[in-house]
Formats: structure tokens, C-alpha cells, sequence
């Protein structure tokens, strides 16, 4: 039975959060308990517990690495739904021993076709960022549920019915799963927008209050609507009724999503961006995610320094890749957008002899305080989820997915149990930009769902991590981690992390010394210290296959509620 109220300590922590205008996240310390994994057999680890153990159930059953991350997948839409679920959309990327390269799954949502360049400018001309954040016009047309079964029905082994890996998520959604430290204060930094819309309320609160850690959470829509999936398919979710209660809810709340977008929408199969860092083999997802193209480039820059004779925290190395990030993310805002509709110079962004051009642009002595966009062309040849599994055959998947912001646009399909992306968000809002809107068109993403391949080619790691653009760096500087300070996989997860853009602060998250601090404070950068770790940094969830051990590694994040499982 529900409570009526909340405990006096949440009450006071959403009461302290309203008045100060802050996030009520209390950030959670260090713990490496429990998170981490090994199994000879197949590692499943995502940022929730339930979820890696509904993927490690699959691959005991018999199915492959791509059956047990669709299953993961529908799962953390329920586990996690502040994240993912149904209404978003993600990228997936996948190499199963018998392809001769991976293939990327590209899922992300398009925009409306009534969309228009200016249509989030006010009179004025001033673009509206809220609109483009919650609402009906948040929302682009959502691909998840067409990504996760075109991967299962290509991919999958064959061995498992659709429903028999969806079943699981069909479960947590009728009996309920228990609300987590993460999940709660989610809900209540969210707690305004989600007592906006009814349906997303009656969810998410009780009578308009959040719940409480430990409390039971169940939603009998959302199960109904996995359940017709499960038995009828793409079709179910991407025509008749449920398209039309999907368009009905978005343009009730003043949307333009129309069931002939729905019925429109198309999966990208697409080939990954190659790259590689000090002899492994790097594969990644190309645009409209901004993600795998820029890792590599970055990953090209420092390759040109001896990072693992640096001190991994230090001054010299968080100096070395701030550079590097700033370099690549002045690219990212010049170059970067939906390759269907935009020429991308991919060939030069990830060129090396480019990244040596860009490396001479380093001082060790100076802080770099912002970068413009340099020249690749001359080098052409012609709170998000993610997660990741590997299985005893070398089986390789990663995915990322989500739904934006936390709780998306906060529009939950009445009857459907399910949120709406607010992924219209990631357009640039001005018109006659290379990331303006246009019917169609895929938002740039950040998402990099990434594969690495040890120097003979064999699988070596799969990983990915929510975040935003924060993405980019967490998966770079764990790829770095690993190779360069030959880290257990665990430990670089729990890495304190660092963040740059092209300009602004250098962000430190907690763990960082005082000394590298102050360090980077001398060079001349402005410095944004957070004293606790940060689920911002990203939460990083991976695979390590040791060769030579013949065992599978789990690394998962405690700054999400990630952990891995194995057997």
C-alpha cells in the first residue's frame, strides 16, 4: 500500500533543495564492494544490479552476448527509467567472432517531420531551451524499441524466442523493483516537471511526493506495453493504437509527433570509426554521435606523449589532456552532426599525421584557455544508460542508450507506462548551424559505445558511459587507464576523472590531489573542484577479456548503480 508521506529526512532534503535552488543529490563515496565481476563464460555489466543479472540469465540460457544485452536493455528501461526506456533511443555496436568487422546499430531519434530550424525561437528570435527540454515539442521520434530488436533479430543467436528475452523486463515492471539511493534523488531533483504531466506523476510519486529509498516500486503499464512487443514486435510500438497513444500524448503536450513519424522511423546500420592508440585496435560509433570519432582523436594526440610514465593524476597529465579535449572539442562544435545531412571530415578527424599538426598546438607550460577549430579536411581520403557484455566465444557488444535529460521530456504515454526523450535538446535551437534542426535529422549525440582489440586483433575490452558530452573524456581516460597504467579494469572505472571543453573550466572530480589543483591553478586554468565524486564524470560500465587467463572482467560504476556480473 502506498505511503502518504515521505520520510522527514527526504522532506528536509527536498525542502532544502527547493529553497536553495540546488540538486538534492547526495553524492555517494568510493566503494568497489560487490561491483566488479569475473566469469569464464560471459560478464554482463550495467548500472544496475537486476539488469546484469537478467543478461547473465540469458547467457546461462544458451543466448549470445547480443541476446543478453537486448534483455539488459529492456530491463534497465525498467530499472532505470530516469535514464532509458521505450520513448528514447542509443546506439549499439557489435562484433560477434564470425564478422570480419563490427557493425553499429544506430537507434537514435529523429526529428518530427513538421520539425522546423526556428521553431523553438520566441518572438524576438531568442531561442526557447525549455521548450526543447520538457514538453511535446522535447521529443524526437523514439528508436529504441526498433534498435534492440533489429539487433535481436540479426544478431541474436536464435536460440531464444523474443519473448523469452523480454520476458525479464516484462516481470520487474508487474512485481515491482526497489527504489535505489540514485533512483530517489533523481525523482526528487525531477519532482517539478514529473508533477507536470499526470501520468508521469502517478508513476513517479506518491499523490506528488517522491518516494522514499527502499520503497517498492511497480508499473503495470509499462509491462502490458513489453508484453505486446514481446508478442507481436516492432509493429506493435510503430503502428496502430499504441502509435496513436504515443503521438495522442505528445501532442497533448504541445508536440508535433505524428503516427507517420512513428510508422517512418528507420534503423541506421552503419560502419564504426577505426582507430587505434599505442597498437590497439579502437572501433567506435561514427555520427550522428560525436563520441567514437573524437575518443580516437584525442586518444591520437596523447599517443605522441609517453602518458604512462606520468603520474595519472598529475599536473603534467591532466594538463596533457585538457589540451587534448579542448583541441577535439572545438572540432566537435564546428564539424559534428547528422552525416546523412552534413559532410563530416571523419577520415581527417581521426587521421594521425592531424593529430601530430594538433599535438604541436600543446605548451607544457601554458594552460590552453580555449581552442578554435583547426583544419582536418586537408587529411580526408575521399541522469543516459550504457552498458556492455562479452561471452566465452569473444562475442563483443556495447551499448548506450537513453532517453536525455532525467526523465526525458517528462511526458509519460498515458497507458504505456513509459517516458519521452527530450533528445530535440541536443539540436543547435538557432537555425544555420551544421547541428540546426530539420526534419529527419538525428540530434548529434555524444554516446560511444566503444569496442578495443588487442594488438593481435583478438577482443580485448568493450565500454561505454552516460554522461553527455562528459562521455567522451570518461571513455578516453579509461581506454588510457588501462593501456597506459595497465589497470585492473575496476580500478579504472573508479579513476577520479577530469573534463574540458573548448573552453571554460577544467572540472576535477574528488580524488584529485591539491597539489594537481594547485598545479593546473599556476598554469593559468580556471579550475572547478568537486570535492566528492560525481555522477556527472559519467558512469562507466566495461568488459576485459585476459587471454591468457582465459577469464572475463567486469568493471562497473558507483557513481550510477552499476554492477557487474559473471559466471
Amino acid at each position: 500500500m502506498k505511503k502518504a508521506l515521505v520520510s522527514l529526512a527526504v522532506l528536509v532534503v527536498l525542502i532544502a533543495a527547493c529553497q536553495t535552488g540546488q540538486k538534492a543529490i547526495m553524492k555517494p563515496q568510493v566503494s568497489q564492494e560487490g561491483r566488479s565481476a569475473v566469469g569464464a563464460n560471459g560478464v554482463v555489466a550495467a548500472a544496475k544490479p537486476g539488469a546484469s543479472q537478467v543478461g547473465l540469465d540469458i547467457l546461462k540460457a544458451g543466448g549470445n552476448a547480443v541476446d543478453a544485452a537486448v534483455a539488459t536493455g529492456f530491463a534497465l528501461g525498467v530499472l532505470e527509467p530516469n535514464a532509458s526506456g521505450l520513448g528514447g533511443g542509443g546506439f549499439m555496436i557489435i562484433k560477434l567472432v564470425n564478422m570480419p568487422e563490427a557493425v553499429v546499430i544506430d537507434f537514435r531519434e529523429t526529428a518530427p517531420g513538421a520539425s522546423t530550424p526556428a521553431m523553438y525561437l520566441d518572438e524576438s528570435g531568442k531561442a526557447v531551451s525549455e521548450l526543447a527540454r520538457t514538453g511535446g515539442l522535447a521529443s524526437g521520434t523514439p528508436g529504441e524499441v526498433a534498435g534492440l530488436l533489429y539487433a535481436l533479430d540479426n544478431y541474436g543467436s536464435k536460440k531464444l524466442s523474443r519473448e523469452q528475452v523480454m520476458q525479464p523486463a516484462v516481470d520487474l515492471a508487474e512485481n515491482g523493483y526497489e527504489i535505489t539511493f540514485h533512483l530517489m534523488n533523481a525523482i526528487i531533483d525531477n519532482l517539478a516537471r514529473i508533477n507536470r504531466y499526470p501520468a508521469a506523476a502517478a508513476i513517479y510519486t506518491h499523490d506528488g511526493l517522491p518516494y522514499e529509498e527502499g520503497e517498492i516500486i511497480k508499473n503495470p503499464d509499462l509491462g502490458a506495453t513489453l508484453r505486446l512487443i514481446a508478442q507481436e514486435g516492432k509493429d506493435a510500438f510503430y503502428k496502430g493504437p499504441l502509435a496513436e497513444r504515443i503521438a495522442g500524448a505528445v501532442q497533448d503536450a504541445g508536440g508535433i509527433l505524428t503516427v507517420q513519424d512513428l510508422a517512418n522511423y528507420e534503423v541506421k546500420i552503419r560502419r564504426p570509426v577505426k582507430g587505434s592508440y599505442r597498437g590497439y585496435g579502437i572501433q567506435s560509433t561514427p555520427p550522428a554521435s560525436s563520441g567514437g570519432t573524437h575518443v580516437i582523436q584525442i586518444l591520437n594526440m596523447l599517443e605522441n606523449l609517453d602518458m604512462g610514465s606520468m603520474e595519472i593524476d598529475s599536473t603534467e597529465s591532466v594538463h596533457a589532456w585538457t589540451q587534448a579535449l579542448r583541441l577535439a572539442f572545438a572540432d566537435r562544435g564546428a564539424y559534428m552532426a547528422d552525416s546523412d545531412f552534413v559532410s563530416v571530415p571523419l577520415d581527417g578527424l581521426v587521421n594521425k599525421d592531424y593529430a601530430k599538426e594538433l599535438y604541436a598546438k600543446f605548451d607544457p607550460n601554458t594552460a590552453m584557455l580555449t581552442a578554435t577549430a583547426s583544419s582536418p579536411e586537408k587529411y580526408e581520403s575521399g541522469s543516459t544508460t550504457s552498458f556492455a557484455v562479452m561471452d566465452k566465444a569473444g562475442n563483443m557488444v556495447a551499448v548506450t542508450k537513453s532517453i536525455n535529460g532525467f526523465y526525458g521530456s517528462a511526458v509519460v504515454v498515458p497507458g504505456g507506462g513509459f517516458i519521452m526523450n527530450n533528445h530535440m535538446a541536443d539540436f543547435m535551437l538557432t537555425p544555420g548551424h551544421v547541428q540546426s534542426v530539420e526534419p529527419g535529422k538525428r540530434p548529434l549525440s555524444s554516446m560511444t559505445p566503444t569496442l578495443v582489440f588487442d594488438p593481435s586483433g583478438k577482443p580485448f575490452m568493450t565500454l561505454g558511459s552516460p554522461g553527455g558530452t562528459r562521455i567522451i573524456a570518461a571513455v578516453a581516460e579509461t581506454i588510457s587507464f588501462v593501456i597506459d597504467h595497465q589497470m585492473a579494469i575496476q580500478d579504472a572505472v573508479e579513476r577520479p576523472r577530469f573534463f574540458a571543453s573548448a573552453s571554460g573550466p577544467v572540472y576535477l572530480e574528488g580524488g584529485i590531489s591539491e597539489a594537481t589543483t594547485n598545479g593546473l591553478k599556476n598554469l593559468g586554468y580556471d579550475v572547478n573542484y568537486s570535492s566528492e565524486r560525481d555522477p556527472s564524470f559519467g558512469g562507466v560500465h566495461a568488459v576485459v577479456y585476459d587471454r591468457y587467463a582465459k577469464l572475463l572482467y567486469g568493471g562497473a560504476d558507483f557513481r550510477r548503480d552499476g554492477h557487474a556480473k559473471g559466471y
